[in-house]
């Protein structure tokens, strides 16, 4: 019960101060945030539809918001791969870097992580 307590939110711990039962308050948590999966899934999908790399001024903040979003839909379920990374973000450049777009899609980027160190180096140059 001391573990739990310690964990929880300021603000929790006061408002579950007299739940004694381990397993009581376990229930009562999920219970209210039970409900996450409903609310967080469909925004994090819609999200994921209509990221675009062209969409970002830069290549940091756009991994960093696909790293956001491929966690959250892991967390809720949802099966995302390593291709599917690698193919949106090839899919999603900008119109006018097509030929940039074949080239990287060309060197057989198996990693996400290799693809994004390829861009940073590139932007910064």
């Amino acid at each position: 019960m001391m573990f739990i307590r310690r964990h929880l939110d300021e603000g929790l711990k006061s408002e579950y101060l007299t739940v004694e039962d381990p397993l009581a308050l376990w229930k009562t948590l999920r219970n209210r945030y039970n409900h996450q999966k409903m609310v967080i899934l469909p925004k994090t999908l819609y999200e994921w539809l209509h990221l675009r790399i062209q969409d970002f001024k830069s290549v940091a903040e756009y991994d960093f918001i696909m790293f956001r979003i491929s966690s959250q839909m892991k967390l809720y379920g949802e099966t995302i791969t390593k291709e599917d990374i690698l193919e949106k973000t090839f899919s999603t450049f900008h119109a006018s870097n097509v030929l940039l777009q074949q080239q990287y899609s060309e060197r057989g980027f198996i990693e996400y992580n290799q693809l994004i160190s390829v861009l940073l180096m590139a932007e910064q140059q």
